[in-house]
């Protein structure tokens, strides 16, 4: 079955931090570029951070220094480690796998940073 699923997610504080994974199944997952995205209510879904098959990165501005965005491909896998969250970050965090026309978007996980 070609799917990704999220895990991960929870309530923190402000400063705290959480460890998002997305297991993939049914692809070819090294070959995928991988991605998390994020949307928060009200507001569109936001691009957060990319890697690539050859594990080079990229972030929004935002999370820069705060985040970082890794793969296993022994395991399928990709993460995303969210140190220093704040308010700002509360969202459904999504993952997404694409390659070419080929676009596979799990079902969202969703972090919630509050006092």
């Amino acid at each position: 079955q070609v799917q990704l699923v999220e895990s991960g997610g929870g309530l923190v504080q402000p400063g705290g931090s959480l460890r998002l994974s997305c297991a993939a199944s049914g692809i070819s997952f090294s070959i995928y570029t991988m991605a998390w995205y994020r949307q928060a209510p009200g507001k569109q879904r936001e691009l957060v951070a990319t890697i690539t098959n050859g594990s080079s990165t990229n972030y929004v501005d935002s999370v820069k220094g705060r985040f970082t965005i890794s793969r296993d491909n022994t395991k399928n896998t990709v993460y995303l480690q969210m140190n220093n969250l704040q308010p700002d970050d509360t969202a459904v965090y999504y993952c997404n796998a694409r390659r070419g026309p080929f676009n596979l978007w799990g079902q969202g996980t969703q972090v919630t940073v509050s006092s």
